[in-house]
């Protein structure tokens, strides 16, 4: 009898674990931020950053949670919305409130069971800056990764504040998992 017959399972595709990988991912990304805030005084978290425009850690936190909690609003069947959001909020001000935020998020992303990541869902996003928006067809699992991802890119500015105000973030925060991976070199990775 052959691998591929009726009567034997067929390996597991990559694809096949992508909605549980994600929402792993994306509740790691959640945890990772988490964690490094709450290392940081309440001054670094808000003091405006001299080489990045007058952003603020916490500001980039706030961004970076509103893609996780546009994505999270999807599992109650709401369309995602990015360009949506509110600013100036307490987050950006309280490293609590934040961290608060953090688990609430985890908490929900890591529910996301396979046939809820494999779900389509619906996102509208802004075309151009005079509110031109196109809905595009999605799954749940795709915008964790996307929020993971886009989370990942705000970490790296969130590290260079950091730094500015003399704070080392973890190793590998803000490095997204293609760069850890190329830098571990040849024959470190599988």
């Amino acid at each position: 009898m052959s691998p591929t017959s009726a009567s034997s399972p067929a390996p597991a595709s990559p694809t096949a674990q992508a909605p549980d990988a994600t929402a792993a991912a994306a509740a790691a990304a959640l945890r990772q931020c988490a964690d490094f805030i709450q290392r940081l005084s309440d001054a670094a978290y808000t003091r405006p950053s001299s080489a990045i425009a007058g952003s603020t850690i916490g500001q980039h936190v706030r961004h970076a949670l509103d893609h996780f909690a546009a994505a999270a609003h999807a599992l109650d069947g709401a369309v995602i919305a990015y360009d949506h959001r509110e600013r100036d909020t307490p987050i950006e001000r309280d490293r609590a409130a934040a961290v608060a935020r953090m688990r609430e998020l985890q908490a929900s992303v890591v529910q996301v069971d396979p046939a809820a990541g494999a779900a389509a869902v619906r996102v509208r996003v802004m075309l151009s800056g005079d509110g031109e928006e196109a809905t595009l067809s999605s799954t749940m699992a795709r915008e964790l990764a996307f929020a993971a991802h886009h989370a990942i890119h705000h970490y790296a500015m969130i590290a260079s504040i950091a730094r500015e105000h003399g704070v080392e973030p973890p190793q590998g925060f803000g490095r997204a998992p293609s760069t850890i991976r190329h830098e571990a070199g040849p024959g470190r990775h599988r």
